[in-house]
């Protein structure tokens, strides 16, 4: 019997895997960077232990800090969650040699399905459909468009979509950079790609005894750079012989690798029905909880029970009902889907039923990684949470699940929010017509449209105006008691100005906060309540330093305060690049003096374990580069100028 359990890993899945020892009676070990000492993760352990440093490669990615963490606060197990290490067989060989359960498949599946190009010549063996493996030195025109992979991990990077030659070497150059950087192996390879695809991908589950399950299909179609962004179960394209024809490739795979415990065999389909194998990732997968909704299992408790000896029973549950889960990240989908780091002020969702387990017959669902004051850093992904919705048809899951993040109090950073509503609420999403291809189709610049519309913005503003004027009369040293804006003689109205994005907007009002187009039925330092042409609007206001967070039905809405006077020597000089996130800066294209064209990568910056290419604005000179390889910069950071030709 395992009595106490050390995950390998940070945020929600150690969150995740802990809410099911603590289910089963189990001791919790964590282990934390320095950058994650305050992360929720820490707190919920009965044990935490400290690996020095902050960078993966310090830290959650060393295997002997990893088993020595585990000996030394007497854990007699290690569950690896996902990513990191979750697919390393040294690992969890090291794990095994030192006397510890290893929560997990053998090491030796996981060597085997470690390397795409291994596990598709082994699975075409097997039987399993398969698109060929091609070598980048030999693709030509015929094969285009091709897809650049990582041999090894997953999570999108290491991957590159190529549609002429001549991006060919740059792209394997920099998918293998950065395979190298988030997994240590930086060996890739190309494939066919499918411009339209479905993913579709099985749970399998097995035990020591010789059962094999497959425990149900989900479709992850909806991807940004190749990492999934919108999970659900079951498929919408898959119908009942699609299913028997997954399900049979699924075992097959298993089978074919003596594989023990949970894992997912990932195909990629097309419209009519056809599949072919992807990969399998040989660890549990970031979007689980739909799986576990609709059949009622507790996976992490099937992997625990697995690794202890125990046989499942000869077949799984039936599914019943639809679950969708959206992952909720820090990054701008507009642009380039950069992703943000700082602190999380608030982060609050509406209508949650349950966090980290299942409910009842139908509900919200939260499996989050921060909470109220986190810091996210730039050391690690950018997820912040994942959301589920359960009900008994997709309709009902998909409007619920829109709903709540409508609603969600999400205060300090961007975030794809919006982006995930109008995919949620959008026609074709509700029709099932789902493929890799989705967000491109429908433009970014439409599905990343934030909710909030101009009178939006300007009610939100005015809230804002309000709610801080009230602020002010609370925190008064004298006359605190006097309304808000009060004066004993007629005076002008008083003005604010705020930033909604590179938008300014002025607000008016009046002494005695009145407004000239509008009742303002309630002011607080948080709420605010208007009627507005006979409907009455409640705004909750959220103020932080140098930011307003305003909330209502209208649309969340960040304001930046805009300064009565400014700082002439804060200006930039005309065309700076600065830098759009905190990062390290990874190679440099040019040098002061080059000669750019519009479009050029000037350098490349590393943040939360994916690459950023900075690219000349206009054509012209680089008359100034103040960064070297391996510096750190912050947001902000003046990286390069670039002056237009007719400048220079």
């Amino acid at each position: 019997m395992i009595d106490n359990v050390l995950v390998a890993n940070r945020g929600e899945i150690a969150r995740r895997v802990f809410r099911t020892c603590s289910a089963l009676g189990i001791a919790r070990t964590a282990v934390f960077s320095d950058a994650d000492a305050a992360s929720p993760h820490v707190a919920e352990a009965d044990a935490a232990v400290r690996l020095p440093g902050s960078t993966p490669a310090e830290t959650y990615l060393r295997a002997d800090l990893l088993v020595e963490a585990a000996r030394s606060a007497g854990a007699d197990a290690v569950h690896p969650g996902y990513g990191f290490l979750s697919e390393n067989a040294g690992f969890a060989r090291a794990v095994i040699d030192a006397g510890l359960t290893w929560i997990g498949p053998p090491p030796s599946a996981i060597e085997t399905m470690g390397s795409k190009v291994e596990s598709k010549r082994l699975m075409d063996a097997a039987g399993v459909p398969v698109l060929s493996e091609l070598d980048p030195s030999v693709v030509t025109e015929d094969d285009l468009p091709v897809l650049v992979k990582a041999s090894a991990g997953g999570g999108g990077r290491g991957m590159r979509v190529v549609r002429t030659l001549g991006e060919l070497a740059e792209a394997v150059q920099s998918a293998s950079a950065e395979a190298a950087s988030a997994f240590g192996d930086p060996t890739v390879f190309c494939e066919r790609y499918l411009e339209t695809g479905r993913h579709i991908e099985v749970q399998v589950l097995a035990d020591i005894h010789g059962t094999v399950w497959a425990l149900g299909e989900r479709e992850c179609s909806i991807q940004r750079r190749h990492q999934k962004v919108v999970e659900e179960a079951p498929s919408p394209l898959v119908d009942d012989a699609m299913r028997a024809e997954l399900f049979d490739a699924a075992r097959k795979a298993a089978k074919a690798i003596d594989y023990v415990g949970a894992g997912t065999v990932e195909f990629l389909a097309t419209s009519d029905g056809r599949f072919y194998f992807l990969e399998m990732n040989t660890r549990l997968q970031v979007e689980h909880p739909v799986t576990e909704c609709v059949t009622g299992l507790d996976l992490v408790a099937l992997q625990i029970r697995i690794a202890e000896g125990e046989r499942l029973p000869a077949e799984p549950p039936v599914s019943r009902g639809h679950a969708i889960e959206v992952r909720l990240y820090a990054e701008d989908p507009a642009a380039g889907w950069q992703p943000q780091s700082g602190t999380l002020h608030r982060f609050e969702i509406p209508g949650v039923d349950t966090e980290f387990a299942l409910g009842g017959a139908a509900g919200l669902r939260l499996d989050a990684g921060v909470v109220d004051g986190s810091v996210v850093g730039v050391h690690y992904d950018p997820m912040l949470a994942k959301v589920i919705a359960w009900a008994p048809t997709r309709a009902e899951a998909a409007r619920r699940l829109a709903r709540a993040l409508a609603g969600a109090r999400i205060h300090g950073l961007r975030t794809n929010r919006d982006l995930l509503v109008n995919v949620l609420r959008h026609e074709e999403f509700l029709a099932g017509k789902t493929d890799t291809a989705f967000l491109d189709r429908h433009g970014l610049d439409v599905l990343s449209r934030p909710a909030a519309d101009a009178a939006g913005v300007r009610w939100s503003a005015t809230a804002a105006a309000l709610a801080e004027a009230a602020a002010n009369r609370v925190s008064a040293r004298t006359l605190g008691r006097l309304p808000a804006g009060w004066r004993n003689v007629a005076s002008a109205p008083l003005r604010k100005r705020y930033l909604a994005g590179d938008t300014e907007v002025g607000v008016t009002y009046r002494p005695g906060l009145r407004l000239d187009d509008a009742e303002v039925v309630e002011v607080t330092p948080d709420r605010v309540v208007l009627d507005v042409d006979g409907v009455r609007r409640v705004f909750l206001v959220g103020r932080y330093p140098g930011l307003v967070c305003v909330d209502s039905a209208l649309g969340a809405v960040d304001l930046v305060p805009v300064p009565r006077f400014t700082d002439p020597d804060a200006a930039l000089a005309a065309g700076s690049l600065v830098a759009p996130m905190p990062g390290t800066v990874l190679r440099i294209a040019v040098a002061a003096g080059d000669t750019v064209t519009a479009g050029d990568p000037l350098l490349w910056l590393e943040a939360m374990k994916m690459e950023h290419r900075i690219t000349a604005p206009a054509d012209g000179e680089v008359t100034d580069l103040r960064v070297t390889v391996g510096q750190q910069v912050e947001p902000g950071t003046v990286l390069a100028v670039v002056t237009p030709k007719e400048q220079a």
